[in-house]
């Protein structure tokens, strides 16, 4: 049985990438939590045999109980119950079983973390690091520039096509989550950048560039399309010389996105259809970050405070 889970998992992980489009750090989430469960799953039942029957929301609730012996934290937790349930469900859609015992575990309640983000100051200096005589930095301001400029998420960035941009109408489509469209305004700076980064764009191409990756917006230094990674590592280098927050990476531009837009009066739905959120719950957290930040000047600057 244990053998017959690890394909099904497989199964599952490939659903994520291919329908679902998820990002491939969060599948490599999934996937080292539900190897986890299924080590836990050889453990909990001696290795007998057993069916998918046995695993009920007691097995689930051990497993869980482990996790916190083995002083895993409070978020860990809860993502690798969502990872369980996701992966159940799944199994209840493909008809492999009946019921999802996880849909019945109550999630433990988290803390909500604010977002992390950029003072407007900061962002401005960041984008006039790269070097723009050059093919390298001229890519670089493009892709800070758009992630900061439009709120795109990295995943969506780096699957980026040429035929996705509208220089025209001034907007960019990208695929997000679930495997759905969006289309989102272009902005002036966002623009210039790309414009710019095109025109030396050919200058990636090599011998190891397929027609797919000539389609992509944004190159390697081998000619490719970009990877996650390196997308990442580009973030990181121009923010760690602008700032001093613990946490650089690119949905820190996405959230710095998200916050100055509503600092500047912008529609709480508006922002919504452009981050691409499924609940307006989620970018509701940004309106904590203004709220916070307004008691913060009001405080320093009114008499009566």
């Amino acid at each position: 049985m244990l053998s017959i889970i690890q394909q099904h998992i497989h199964q599952f992980l490939d659903h994520l990438s291919h329908e679902k489009n998820y990002s491939f750090h969060t599948i490599s989430a999934y996937e080292n939590d539900l190897r986890q469960f299924h080590q836990f799953l050889g453990r909990h039942f001696s290795g007998k045999s057993f069916d998918y029957s046995d695993i009920d929301h007691i097995t689930i609730r051990l497993f869980l109980g482990d996790l916190i012996e083995e002083g895993k934290s409070k978020q860990s937790v809860v993502r690798k119950l969502a990872a369980i349930r996701s992966f159940l469900k799944f199994l209840v859609k493909k008809k492999i079983i009946e019921v999802n015992p996880g849909s019945h575990i109550v999630t433990p309640r988290l803390p909500k973390k604010l977002p992390t983000f950029l003072d407007e100051s900061y962002v401005d200096r960041m984008m006039n690091l790269p070097d723009r005589t050059t093919a390298g930095g001229l890519r670089d301001r493009a892709i800070l520039e758009l992630l900061y400029g439009t709120g795109i998420r990295l995943s969506e960035l780096v699957c980026l096509c040429l035929g996705n941009i509208d220089f025209n109408n001034e907007t960019i489509k990208v695929l997000g989550k679930g495997r759905k469209h969006r289309i989102i305004p272009l902005g002036r700076k966002a623009k210039e950048a790309l414009r710019n980064y095109l025109t030396q764009r050919e200058s990636f191409f090599t011998d190891q560039a397929t027609e797919e990756d000539r389609n992509a917006v944004f190159l390697s230094a081998r000619g490719q399309r970009i990877y996650s990674k390196a997308v990442y590592l580009i973030v990181r280098k121009y923010m760690s010389q602008v700032s001093d927050l613990v946490k650089k990476s690119p949905h820190v531009l996405r959230h710095s996105f998200a916050t100055h837009m509503l600092n500047r009066g912008a529609d709480l739905r508006a922002v919504k259809e452009l981050l691409g959120h499924e609940s307006l719950s989620t970018t509701q957290l940004y309106t904590h970050v203004t709220v916070d930040r307004l008691k913060r000047i009001y405080e320093q600057a009114h008499p009566k405070a």
